[in-house]
């Protein structure tokens, strides 16, 4: 069985990109959360809305623009090492 795509608020949460789901999820309904898939963008208002592998994503972390791209879906939240594997950064942080 393959998976192609993974909740948005998940997806965070596995990347480490949030400290809990339900923060995760806060993030997304504030709208604070920009998709790119197949040439369109979105503004995420819903944390269920599905993430796939090349899908670009857009949002603000400690005051900056973090803009990367899905590289793998994750089974679990792992370490960061693991974490890092999930996605690569569009442009550097700093």
């Amino acid at each position: 069985m393959s998976v192609t795509g993974c909740r948005i608020d998940v997806w965070l949460w596995r990347a480490r990109f949030a400290r809990t789901r339900s923060l995760a999820a806060a993030m997304v309904e504030r709208g604070g959360v920009r998709l790119t898939h197949n040439g369109a963008q979105t503004r995420l208002d819903k944390p269920s809305r599905c993430v796939h592998v090349g899908d670009a994503l857009v949002f603000a972390l400690g005051g900056r623009l973090v803009e990367l791209e899905v590289e793998a879906l994750g089974d679990r939240r792992g370490p960061a090492e693991e974490a890092r594997g999930l996605y690569s950064l569009r442009q550097p942080l700093g």
